[in-house]
């Protein structure tokens, strides 16, 4: 009965529309009832080639209502009919969307047919749930990444940022953690995605029984501003539901960065003033908005967000990087100077940190992880007159023990793309390598 109302809701009332006044850019001008058109509407200009270009009202100038596309404006002219859909800017997933690849939108374009839709809808902006209401972060969560585990420990429920200029490996990391991590459901946004890396990615990195308990939203990078920001906001929307339905969700968003980006591209051509680095004020609005979506809801369902940044020129302090920083619950630092000695994945343990150790971290091996954190940052203190062959064997027995230990410590960082090491062996292998070193010495 709750479905059948909610769709009798949804019917169409009287057909309210205006003229296309003009086009100004990426802006379409829309002359007509415009106290009809709210920020956020949902209109549909028809062309002269009987093909409809979806739009979303973004703004008021001068009496008309702007509107940005979500498609190209070829056939676009002055005069064209703008209806305003009366029909409510959100999806209905449901269970049989797992194994699914969707648009931006919410269409299929896996060529598997239609998606079977739920019973609710879920907005495309919803807010995120009460902060006095939300359950606490859950249990670790094993990510099967051994440098992660065990030096960033991650929550059921948390939230953590992969910060990485281009090429470093980050989009390598996230094929690692979408087959490797334990969750019930897996939500995956590639967000202004290269088009020739989405097959890649669905077929080589995620695979067969991967893509069987996840849901893909696609937007690459040659779609239109509005195409990209939507698919962060649909990667969200897909996650609350299995979340309402109990389910440990994780949810992957490649990138945060161009997500920021296209909400750039959205403020200015609305006519926002540019402030730091040329991004909007809108920008750093609806960065919270979007990923305080994620994390423990009201129920038992969560969302483990794991959100990938990629850093202007390896400045990672730039605005992005900064104000998604101080949103998250946790930050994992990519580098190029690891990357470029062959160290994969080129995670720095040192600069990375997750904001539930160390109650997060099994505490019969807490001891074990400080002590190596602390041995890799005597080491790192020092690299620079170890390789110069400025320091003296016999010296300081701190900086022998972090020169005898830094073979084993790099390997136990680096990682294969195809392995996968739980929460336990990595803990039980860390303390195998300073165990090791103690009977030695």
């Amino acid at each position: 009965m709750k479905a059948l109302a909610e769709q009798i809701s949804e019917l169409d009332g009287p057909t309210i529309y205006g003229r296309v006044a003009g086009v100004r850019g990426l802006l379409v001008e829309v002359a007509g009832p415009v106290h009809a058109m709210p920020v956020g509407a949902r209109v549909v200009i028809e062309t002269s080639a009987e093909l409809n270009v979806i739009c979303e009202a973004v703004g008021f100038a001068g009496g008309h209502a702007l509107l940005m596309p979500f498609g190209p404006l070829e056939g676009v002219r002055r005069g064209c009919r703008a209806l305003v859909s009366a029909a409510p800017a959100a999806v209905r997933p449901s269970f049989g969307w797992l194994g699914r690849v969707l648009n931006a939108l919410g269409e299929p374009i896996d060529g598997k047919g239609p998606l079977p839709p739920g019973p609710s809808p879920y907005p495309f902006r919803a807010v995120p749930p009460p902060a006095h209401a939300r359950r606490r972060v859950g249990s670790p969560l094993d990510l099967g990444v051994r440098a992660l585990n065990a030096f960033a420990t991650c929550c059921r429920g948390q939230r953590m940022g992969i910060f990485s200029g281009s090429g470093v490996g980050k989009s390598v990391l996230l094929s690692m953690l979408a087959r490797n991590t334990r969750s019930d459901v897996t939500v995956i946004g590639l967000v202004g995605e290269r088009g020739r890396e989405v097959q890649e990615f669905l077929q080589d990195d995620l695979g067969s029984d991967g893509l069987a308990r996840s849901v893909v939203v696609v937007s690459t990078s040659d779609e239109p501003a509005l195409m990209r920001r939507q698919a962060a906001y649909l990667t969200l929307a897909i996650a609350e539901f299995f979340r309402d339905e109990a389910r440990d969700v994780l949810v992957l968003m490649d990138s945060v960065t161009r997500f920021a980006m296209a909400q750039r591209e959205i403020g200015l051509s609305a006519g926002e003033p540019p402030t730091s680095k040329g991004y909007t004020p809108t920008v750093f609005t609806e960065l919270p908005r979007l990923l305080e979506r994620a994390g423990p809801g009201i129920g038992e369902g969560t969302i483990t967000g794991l959100f990938t940044v990629l850093v202007d020129g390896d400045d990672h302090n730039e605005p992005v990087a900064d104000a998604v920083r101080g949103i998250l619950d946790g930050h994992i630092v990519m580098e190029r100077a690891i990357a470029e000695r062959g160290r994969y994945p080129a995670i720095n343990v040192l600069k990375s940190v997750s904001r539930t150790m160390p109650r997060s971290c099994d505490p019969g091996f807490l001891a074990t992880v400080l002590r190596a954190k602390r041995v890799l940052a005597t080491y790192a203190d020092m690299e620079e007159l170890i390789r110069l062959g400025a320091y003296r064997p016999g010296s300081n027995p701190e900086v022998d023990e972090a020169i005898s230990l830094q073979p084993a410590l790099e390997a136990f960082l680096a990682q294969g793309k195809e392995e996968a090491t739980n929460l336990g062996e990595g803990y039980n292998r860390l303390a195998q390598i300073l165990t090791g070193a103690a009977r030695e010495s």
